[in-house]
C-alpha cells in the first residue's frame, strides 16, 4: 500500500519558484526542423519489423463556442462543414502513415482529443472509424483501451450508444466548475444535469472508465466553492479524475483575455483549494496517481502505480509504454522508437502538406544520449522509483531536473515542478490527457542532478508528490494528455 499523503507547507514554499512544464520528454521547444519526413518513415518501418503494438491519437480540433480559459489547439466554428475538409485531410494521413505499418501490429490504444471530438455529426464519426479499421488493426475484443474526450454540451444518449457501438469503452467529460458565476466567467455555462445525464449514460452503456476534468484558479472560484464541486463530482463516482491549475496567460491565448484578472482567486487561495481537493478526494478513496490524476483502486491506473508498472508519455499515465505512439491531426505528437514529432499546428499547413501527398510532420527530433535520464525521469513521474534509482546506482545517465520541486509529500514517488504561488505561468492538458488529448508541452531545462545515493534517491521520493505542472514558456494551461 502507498503512503498516504502529507501536506507540507515548508516544501511548498522551498520551491515556490517558476519552473517548465516537464511532464514528458522532450518539450515541445526541444523539438526542431533538423530532422525530416524520411526519418519519420525510417522509424515507422522499423516499428513494422519489430511489430510494435500501436497507440493512435487524432486531434479534432473544433469547437462550437469558446471556453475562455482554454490553451488547447482549437478551431472556434458554429459551421459544422468545416469539419468536411479537415477529415479529408486526416482520411489521406492516415493512408499514408498507416502504408509504412505492418497489418499485424494491433492498435491497443486509441484516443480521440480537441477541440471536441463530438463537434463532429454521426455520420462523421461513423466515417472516421471506418478509415482508421481499414488501414490499421484496432484491437476488436473490448480489451482496447479506446477512449474520447466528451463535452455534455455537445452529446446526449443516442452520441454515447454510438461511442460505444463504434468501440470506444472510456469517456473523459469536461466539467472545470459547477459554479454558475464561475461558468459565466469561463463562458461554459453547463449544469450538473448535463453531465449526470452522459456519466449515467456511459454506465448503462458498459463503459469501462469514466474520467472527470476540473480546473482550480478560475475566475471568481474560492476555496468554499470549488469544494462543493469537487464533493457534487466525488458523489458522481467517476473512476479518474483530473484536478488541473489554471495559468492566466492573456499575452499568449486571447480568449483569457475576456477574463477579468482581478477576479483570479490569490495564490494562497489556490493553494487551499488544492490542498482540500487532494483531502476530500483522497478521504473518499481515490488514489493519487501524481501530475493533477486521481483513480479509485480498482481502477488500471492505481493498479499499475502499485505494482511498478505505470508509465507516462504524451498521452499521460497509460498501461501502454510499450506501444509506439502515431500522433494524428494538426499539432499531433508521435513517438515512435526514439523518434518524436510533431505535426504543424498550422491548419492551412497541415492541410497544403497533404494535399501535396506528404506527411505534416514540421518538428521531429531523435533521443539522444541524455535522453536517457528523461527516461528515468518518466519513471519517476509513473512512481517507477526503484527503477530510476537502480539505473542511478549502475552509472547510467545523470537525471535530469530537480524533480524533488513538488511542495506535496506523500506516497507515490510522483515528483513535479510547479510554482504554486503565481498563477501567471502556464500549468497543465491531452491530454491528454487529458489525457486530455495530446498537447505539445512547452518547457525548458532546469538543471542536472547528479548521481546520488540509491537508497537517498527511494527514501526522497517516496515522499514527494505532483501537485500539476507549469510552463513558464506558456503551454496549455490546462488538460493533460490521455484521461
Amino acid at each position: 500500500m502507498l503512503d498516504s499523503i502529507r501536506w507540507d507547507s515548508d516544501l511548498i514554499r522551498r520551491y515556490d519558484q517558476a519552473g517548465p512544464r516537464y511532464t514528458s520528454y522532450p518539450t515541445a521547444a526541444q523539438f526542431n526542423d533538423k530532422i525530416g519526413s524520411f526519418d519519420l518513415l525510417h522509424a515507422l518501418r522499423s516499428s513494422r519489423q519489430a511489430s510494435r503494438p500501436l497507440s493512435l491519437y487524432v486531434h479534432l480540433p473544433f469547437c462550437a463556442n469558446v471556453c475562455y480559459y482554454c490553451g488547447c489547439n482549437k478551431i472556434i466554428t458554429k459551421d459544422r462543414g468545416r469539419a468536411q475538409p479537415y477529415l479529408e485531410r486526416l482520411e489521406k494521413e492516415i493512408e499514408l502513415i498507416s502504408c509504412h505499418l505492418g497489418k499485424d501490429q494491433l492498435v491497443e490504444q486509441l484516443h480521440f482529443g480537441g477541440g471536441t471530438p463530438t463537434f463532429l455529426s454521426h455520420d462523421e464519426l461513423r466515417r472516421l472509424m471506418k478509415h482508421l479499421r481499414q488501414h490499421f488493426h484496432l484491437q476488436d475484443d473490448d480489451h482496447g483501451d479506446f477512449s474520447i474526450e466528451v463535452d455534455p454540451r455537445e452529446a446526449d444518449w443516442p452520441t454515447i450508444g454510438l461511442l460505444r457501438e463504434l468501440g470506444f469503452n472510456r469517456i473523459s467529460i469536461g466539467v472545470q466548475d459547477l459554479d454558475p458565476d464561475v461558468q459565466r466567467a469561463i463562458n461554459r455555462m453547463q449544469t450538473l444535469e448535463q453531465t449526470r445525464t452522459i456519466i449515467e449514460a456511459a454506465r448503462t452503456l458498459q463503459y469501462r472508465s469514466l474520467n472527470i476534468d476540473l480546473i482550480y484558479g478560475l475566475p471568481l472560484q474560492t476555496p468554499a466553492r470549488f469544494a462543493k464541486t469537487v464533493e457534487a463530482i466525488i458523489d458522481l463516482q467517476p473512476d479518474r479524475l483530473s484536478l488541473f491549475n489554471y495559468a492566466h496567460l492573456p499575452e499568449r491565448f486571447a480568449p483569457q483575455r475576456r477574463i477579468n484578472a482581478s477576479d483570479l482567486p490569490a495564490p494562497a487561495e489556490k493553494l487551499a483549494m488544492l490542498e482540500q481537493s487532494i483531502h476530500l478526494l483522497t478521504d473518499a478513496g481515490y488514489r493519487y496517481i501524481g501530475m493533477d490524476h486521481f483513480a479509485l483502486p480498482d481502477d488500471e491506473l492505481a493498479m499499475a502505480q502499485e505494482d511498478g508498472s505505470l508509465q507516462r508519455n504524451f498521452q499521460g499515465y497509460t498501461t501502454h509504454g510499450h506501444c509506439d505512439l502515431v500522433g494524428l491531426g494538426i499539432s499531433a505528437i508521435s513517438q515512435i522508437g526514439d523518434l518524436y514529432c510533431q505535426n504543424s499546428s498550422d491548419l492551412a499547413d497541415y492541410q497544403n502538406a497533404l494535399d501535396a501527398a506528404q506527411l505534416a510532420t514540421v518538428a521531429p527530433r531523435v533521443a539522444e544520449r541524455d535522453g536517457a535520464s528523461r527516461g528515468d525521469a518518466g519513471a519517476w513521474f509513473a512512481g517507477d522509483v526503484g527503477a530510476a534509482a537502480d539505473r542511478q546506482q549502475q552509472g547510467g545517465p545523470r537525471l535530469h531536473g530537480e524533480l524533488a520541486g513538488a511542495g506535496v509529500v506523500g506516497g507515490g514517488g510522483l515528483p513535479q515542478l510547479e510554482h504554486l504561488g503565481n498563477h501567471d505561468d502556464a500549468a497543465p492538458t491531452a491530454g491528454q490527457s487529458r489525457q486530455r488529448g495530446q498537447r505539445g508541452c512547452h518547457g525548458v531545462d532546469v538543471g542536472v542532478v547528479g548521481v546520488v545515493d540509491k537508497e537517498k534517491i527511494a527514501t526522497e521520493l517516496r515522499h514527494v508528490h505532483a501537485v500539476g505542472a507549469l510552463n513558464a514558456d506558456g503551454a496549455e494551461p490546462f488538460g493533460d494528455e490521455l484521461g
